[in-house]
């Protein structure tokens, strides 16, 4: 397989989490053929089928390879999960990824506002995050990290990169500080990754 991604990005960190594996490339004609939206992640198995959106690399990897599992096995649980992680895919990411905050610069608003504007999403999506999760296990769910907490470490990494006050939000740095004890984990660090500057 091969993943294509870019080492800032929130969305290639989730799928790098999970299988533990690079620059504007994504706008070349070569690129675009294998991922019409121009975005990152993409992931090209080895029989040439081409994955597009994190969370369905992410379900693709749930399916595929299920050890070590991303969902519990209970129906109700593992949708409660979902809803989790889909409020940082689905609520916080898309308004201040770079993409949205370029538009707000292209329309007046100074680099300051558009920080404030993502550090205002940032806020209000982690503090909805942090109410749905478990409140008493070492991980968001449990004793091991899960499909929550695959979208929970990049956002903070977002969060942490635009100066958002998190001291409130004790338990999702306490989250992350566990998480950054893990190998697989530290492999997919932003910093780690080639194309970092």
């Amino acid at each position: 397989m091969k993943l294509y991604g870019y080492w800032r990005s929130t969305t290639s960190y989730r799928v790098r989490i999970a299988l533990n594996l690079t620059a504007g490339e994504q706008h070349a004609p070569r690129y675009t053929a294998q991922n019409l939206g121009q975005g990152v992640p993409t992931l090209v198995l080895d029989d040439g089928t081409v994955l597009t959106q994190s969370m369905a690399i992410l379900d693709w990897l749930e399916e595929v390879h299920p050890d070590p599992a991303l969902l519990p096995i209970d129906a109700v649980a593992r949708a409660h999960l979902r809803v989790t992680a889909l409020s940082i895919a689905s609520d916080i990411h898309p308004v201040n990824n770079l993409r949205v905050v370029a538009r707000l610069r292209s329309m007046g608003q100074s680099q300051d506002e558009a920080v404030t504007w993502m550090n205002h999403w940032m806020t209000d999506g982690l503090s909805v995050f942090c109410r749905l999760i478990d409140p008493a296990t070492p991980f968001c769910f449990g004793g091991a990290p899960g499909l929550a907490d695959i979208c929970l470490i990049p956002q903070l990494y977002s969060a942490h990169r635009w100066g958002c006050d998190l001291s409130p939000l004790a338990r999702l740095t306490g989250i992350e500080a566990r998480w950054l004890a893990l190998a697989a984990f530290d492999a997919a660090r932003h910093e780690h990754q080639p194309d970092a500057l």
